[in-house]
């Protein structure tokens, strides 16, 4: 009776059991439950994602450059803005943990580096701000500077806050070779108080020198502002200078030296103030003729006839004079107006001796305020002009130091990039 009873139960149960395993495989092999089960799961996290959401703050942070950017600029690109909240922390730091200083604005909304960043180098920023309830969010990021390899930057002169002669252009020299010559151009900008036109002048890949038509007014102010961050001057390589600079121009000083009567004549706003006897270039090392521009100054020197080709036949140097007085620089090639010493008193005004130099008389340790040679140095700056003639040579190259100036208006123009 009870063995009957159990295998009744028994059947019944597997006849139940049966029928749901038949039913189930006529829904789909259980894809009805699983869908069944699908959509509760989706309904609770549903639930969950909104439970969350109401919990997380609204403030929005964005970090620039973006995660995982290289060949960022060191200039203006770093920065950490909120939206919806206020910033309560920012630290940057360098791959090796060095902090970078950082200031946050009056609002809280924003923040930015204190300094231009380091080339070639990684970054890694933390942030975090909270909204107006409290709720806190965090954003992280980490980008890389441009390289040297991939920049250029832009070696200039005169230097800021400098007062200079009227003939001193703008100069500068970059360290990559510039084939996009209309871009770079275009990020620097020169102008005058004056009013004068500035015009851009390339002499070759390298090198953009800027004047006006006419010398620059006397007494005048310039401007030179360097825009280049994240300009392409060539395939793949970017500026990186960011920079504002001025400089004053003096007195209108212009030296005239005519190597045939050997004679400078020293002009201020067109009028002579002095004459001095000079001795220029030799028969066999004449020098140079044309417009030239002062652009170095030394008490004492060192000149070595090696270092610009005159050596004798055992390739020794015909001159070597290691403390010349008062030598002011006329061209890179080597030609200078400076003070003599070595030869006899009688050759100033009378006869050219030099190796291509202009020589005024001086007394050897260059403090002797009587002498020619120290009334013209200590009355000259850098960017005075010294125009020189009849000295039986060639006009000197106006990319042979500062001296573009021997190129008229026409063929200067014609060198813009612009």
């Amino acid at each position: 009776m009870t063995n009957s009873r159990r295998r009744r139960g028994l059947t019944v149960a597997s006849a139940l059991l049966g029928g749901v395993l038949v039913l189930s495989a006529c829904s789909g092999g259980g894809g009805g439950d699983k869908a069944s089960g699908s959509g509760n799961n989706d309904t609770s996290q549903a639930k969950a994602d909104e439970a969350a959401a109401k919990k997380a703050s609204e403030a929005d942070i964005k970090i620039t450059p973006k995660d995982g950017t290289d060949n960022a600029s060191i200039n203006n690109s770093a920065a950490v803005t909120v939206s919806k909240g206020t910033l309560t922390n920012v630290t940057m730091t360098t791959e090796n943990g060095t902090a970078v200083a950082g200031t946050l604005s009056a609002d809280k909304t924003s923040w930015k580096p204190n300094a231009q960043l380091e080339r070639s180098t990684t970054y890694k920023v933390a942030a975090a701000a909270k909204d107006s309830d409290g709720r806190v969010a965090h954003e992280n990021a980490s980008f890389t500077t441009v390289s040297p390899a991939n920049s250029f930057i832009g070696t200039f002169t005169p230097d800021n806050g400098t007062t200079v002669g009227v003939g001193m252009p703008v100069s500068i020299n970059f360290d990559k070779s510039i084939t996009n010559k209309a871009a770079v151009q275009k990020g620097i900008t020169v102008t005058s108080s004056s009013g004068q036109e500035v015009v851009g002048h390339w002499f070759g890949a390298n090198r953009l020198d800027f004047r006006p038509e006419q010398y620059w007014k006397e007494n005048s102010t310039v401007t030179l502002k360097l825009a280049l961050d994240g300009v392409e001057g060539a395939n793949g390589v970017y500026g990186v200078q960011q920079k504002t600079v001025t400089f004053h121009i003096g007195r209108n000083q212009i030296s005239y030296v005519d190597a045939k009567t050997k004679q400078m004549k020293v002009t201020q706003d067109g009028k002579v103030i002095k004459t001095i006897p000079i001795s220029a270039g030799s028969p066999e090392h004449t020098t140079y003729n044309g417009i030239m521009v002062m652009s170095e100054k030394y008490k004492q020197t060192r000149m070595n006839g090696t270092t610009v080709g005159f050596t004798d036949n055992d390739g020794k140097a015909e001159y070597d004079i290691k403390d010349v007085p008062h030598a002011i620089r006329l061209t890179n090639s080597g030609t200078f107006l400076h003070g003599n010493y070595w030869g006899a008193k009688s050759i100033f005004g009378s006869v050219n001796t030099s190796h291509g130099c202009v020589g005024l008389s001086d007394t050897k340790g260059a403090n002797d305020t009587s002498t020619p040679a120290y009334w013209m140095y200590t009355h000259s700056i850098v960017g005075d002009v010294v125009v020189v003639s009849n000295t039986g040579d060639k006009i000197v190259q106006p990319d042979n130091g500062l001296n573009g100036w021997n190129l008229s208006w026409a063929q200067w123009k014609a060198g813009s990039a612009v």
